[in-house]
Order: structure tokens, then sequence, then C-alpha cells
């Protein structure tokens, strides 16, 4: 059964009309797609800011397709030359990785042998989260101290004062006539446990919210969670999508806690809020932690997953009724690996594209200070032709061989920079996926179940359960080495 292409995106930016003509967008481009092939990928779309600083891209109008069509799922990966091409602002690099990572898409950066589609350059994004994480303290921290200071010199930390409060001198005080209204909020939800009914309640006495609105479920549970009520207001925890409409919640370690008057005891806060969490923990259907090392890894010959759905712990597809015992699956991965592992094919295949890398870096060398060569004869040829030392014909028959070499080399140099591109990535996953297998195995015992499985999801393609036989494929590593087959006999596949 033949797997949906890949498709994605090339992104092509450069600064300035100088670099338009001396970096030769066309050229990465040619990169780039042959590194798309070698993947066996498919180009979609190609993204082209010509001419364009990098101090900032991301209200560029291609910049805004692409981010467009990695939300719709046109393109679920992009392909770039260097990071610096990307972006140059360190905060919109941040901001482009977090959107892909949350969008499961790719980011490949051929210069610096980044692709997240593998296991290796998975890290990538590992990284790029704590950088993200270490800015967002940074940035609390500067927020927190500045709060008590503004606080002191008597200026507003802003945002609207909550129902139940006002803003008198720029300080926060509490609002005589909506503070009663709030505060008989908490009491009629304690009694009735009802957000709507404690909504409705409201609007049969003639209550309504500050712009002349009927309260609404949503507008009591905001309210009855709004710790302000109970003597603390947040401050920095919000922040605009952009529009000026809409908000989002910031990371709670960004959040500020400033004191302010109470309208409510904190008991009373606290017991409203005990109800409101325990009535969301039953809505929230919460999802089953994976108690088996390979469940969700093992397939069916058919293709569908097999799960375990019964105390028999067997892995069983719905479709097919094929099963294997989940201890026996277990212990024939683990032998998996120990062959494996006790080979020498996979450093004889890591040597082997080394070697490769090598070769290439060589034809490439040779290719690109043959082109320069090439290049100095025919200007010089320019030079004579200009100073009339060479007739037309003269000129045109030593000239054109030339050309015709460069426009060859032109064609060739992308080529084998994808390759290397290609044998580089492939290099450092496959070693990496060695090395993770190699921790795996001679850890087995001891190591956690959450890092074992971490693991195991790493550096395993698949498991496929055939009729006769199991297929385990680990990530990265040469066909000849990373299958391997197994006869079984009756119920199980017992190691021989």
């Amino acid at each position: 059964m033949k797997t949906e292409q890949k498709r994605v995106g090339i992104w092509i930016r450069v600064s300035t009309d100088y670099q338009v003509k001396d970096e030769s967008p066309e050229h990465h481009e040619q990169r780039a797609r042959y590194y798309v092939k070698s993947k066996d990928w498919h180009v979609a779309e190609v993204y082209r800011l010509d001419a364009i600083s990098g101090k900032t891209v991301m209200e560029h109008p291609e910049t805004l397709r692409m981010l467009k069509d990695i939300r719709r799922g046109h393109i679920s990966g992009l392909v770039f030359s260097k990071l610096a091409r990307l972006a140059r602002n360190t905060k919109e690099l941040l901001e482009f990785a977090e959107i892909f990572r949350l969008e499961g898409a790719d980011l490949i950066s051929l210069a610096e042998q980044i692709d997240t589609s593998t296991p290796a350059g998975r890290l990538f994004f590992t990284i790029i989260s704590a950088m993200a994480q270490w800015e967002r303290e940074e940035i609390s921290s500067r927020v927190a101290a500045s709060v008590p200071i503004r606080a002191e010199m008597g200026k507003p930390l802003g945002g609207q004062a909550s129902f139940g409060y006002k803003w008198d001198n720029k300080q926060l005080i509490v609002d005589d006539k909506e503070a009663p209204i709030r505060k008989l909020m908490y009491e009629i939800f304690i009694e009735c446990q009802r957000k709507k009914t404690t909504a409705e309640k409201l609007n049969s006495l003639g209550y309504r919210t500050r712009n002349g609105a009927y309260f609404s479920d949503t507008t009591v549970d905001r309210l009855l969670r709004d710790t302000t009520a109970k003597g603390v207001r947040l401050a920095n925890y919000t922040k605009s999508t952009g529009d000026g409409k809409q908000w989002k919640v910031k990371p709670e370690d960004e959040w500020i806690q400033v004191p302010c008057p109470a309208i409510i005891n904190q008991q009373l806060w606290q017991e409203c809020n005990a109800i409101l969490d325990e009535q969301r923990q039953k809505r929230t259907k919460i999802g089953r932690t994976s108690e088996y090392l390979l469940a969700g890894i093992v397939k069916c010959h058919c293709g569908k997953p097999m799960y375990i759905f019964s105390t028999a712990k067997k892995f069983t597809c719905k479709v097919c009724k094929n099963s294997i015992d989940e201890a026996v699956m277990n212990e024939i991965y683990q032998h998996h690996l120990k062959q494996y592992l006790g080979g020498i094919t996979p450093q004889l295949f890591l040597e082997e594209i080394e070697a490769e890398i090598s070769k290439q870096e060589d034809l490439l060398s040779s290719a690109v200070k043959k082109r320069a060569q090439l290049r100095k004869k025919m200007d010089d040829l320019v030079n004579l032709r200009l100073n009339e030392d060479l007739n037309k014909d003269h000129f045109a028959n030593l000239y054109k061989p030339y050309e015709i070499q460069v426009t060859q080399l032109d064609e060739s140099i992308p080529v084998l920079e994808a390759e290397i591109d290609f044998r580089r990535i492939q290099l450092k996953s496959s070693d990496f996926v060695l090395n993770e297998a190699k921790s795996l195995y001679t850890e087995w015992t001891d190591m956690a179940f959450s890092q074992k499985r971490a693991i195991a999801e790493t550096v395993t393609e698949h498991i496929t359960i055939g009729e006769d036989s199991i297929n385990i494929a680990l990530a990265y590593l040469p066909g000849s080495a990373q299958t391997s087959q197994r006869n079984f006999r009756g119920s199980y596949w017992p190691p021989a």
C-alpha cells in the first residue's frame, strides 16, 4: 500500500538586491528541491521573499500565506537553506518554531542539518521550547520587579477593573454599587451549585452586568474564578492575539499577584472554586495513559493499529482478530535490539555514510574550484575582447565551451549540496537512533517505564504483525539492517 507523499514548502529569502544577485535564490531553491526529492517528498509551494530584511518577516504576505498553508494542512513542512534565512530575529524564530511544533509540521534547515521529521531533528523543538521558556521567565521577572515600583509611584497597573471594583485616583477600590452583586453571586452559587441557575437568579432580581447585559453562565464562571474578589488581583496574565478583540491567557509563571481590597473571604472563594473544579473534572474525559511499552506502535498487516482491549493482555486487531501476547512482544522486541546491536552492520552503515559524505564533499570542492577557474578565464576573455585583442568569432569559439561547462556545473553543484545535506542529516539521525537503542537495551531492567516508552517511540519506525511473521523496523537505519522478520508457530512468536 503506497503512502501519500509528504507535502512541503520551500522558503527563499534574501535581504538586499545585491544578495538577490549574489546568493542566487534559484541556486538555493534547486538545492532544496533536490533534498526534497531525495526524501521522496513533494514540493507543494515556494515562498519567495526577495530583497526583504530579516529584522522582521512575520507580517510579510508570503509569511502569512505560508502560515495559513501550515494551519490548513496544505503543507506539513518547510525547507530552507539556513535558520538565518528563515528569520534573523530570535523572537520570530521562536515564534515560527512554536507554531510549527503546535501544528505538527516540520522545519528543515539544510545548513544546520536540522530536520524535525527525524528523531534527532525533533530535539530542535525541545531546545527551542527551552529557549522560549527562558525568555518568558526573563520577561516575567522584569515585569514582577516593575509592579511594586509602579505601585509605589502611584501608577495604575493597567487593565479594566473587575466587576465589583473601580479605579479611583490610580488605585483599585471596591465599587459600592457592584460589590454587593458580586458577593451575592458567590452566595447564590454556594447554595445551588449551578452557574446557569445563579445567572438566572441574578437576572430575575433585576441585576445586570456593567454594560447592562444579562448575566450568563459564562460570565458567572469567569467572575467566580476571578481571584480579585478574595483580595488578590492578577496582572500580566493575558495578552492580545493581535486583532485587538481576542485575548488569551499567558503561562502561569508570568502572572503577577497584587494585593487588593477583598469583597468576600477566602474560604467562600475556595469552596465555590472547588465545586467548579469538580464539575469541570466530571465533564472532561481524561485520556488513558499508555500502560504498555509498544502500545500505538504495533500494527496489524492489514494496516490497522493493534491495542490491548482485555485483561488477557494481547495486542489485538479489531478487523482481522490477529493477536500477539504483550509480554511475548516485549521479549521479541528486546531480542531484536540485542541481535541488531550485537552485529557490526550499524557501525559499518555509519562509516559508509561518512565515507559517502567525504566523497561528495571532495566532488563539491572540486566543482566549486573548477567553476571559479572557468569564470576567471571567461572574464579574461571578455577583457581581451573589450580591448579588441580578440575578434568576434575567435572570442565566441573560446568563450562558448567555458559557458557550457559553467552552466553544467551550476546545475550539478546544487545536486551535490543536496546529497551532502541528506547524508549529513541521515548520519546524525542514525547515530542518534543507534545510541538511544543501545540505552534502551542495556538499561532495560533499570530504566523507568516513561523513559523506556519515550525511547521506544523515538527509535521504532513500526512493528507489523503478519500472519506468519513479525516485521520490526528501527527509524533511520539501513533497510538491510533495520528490519527483521521472525517466523512463528502456534499462538505466539517466541524468539529463537
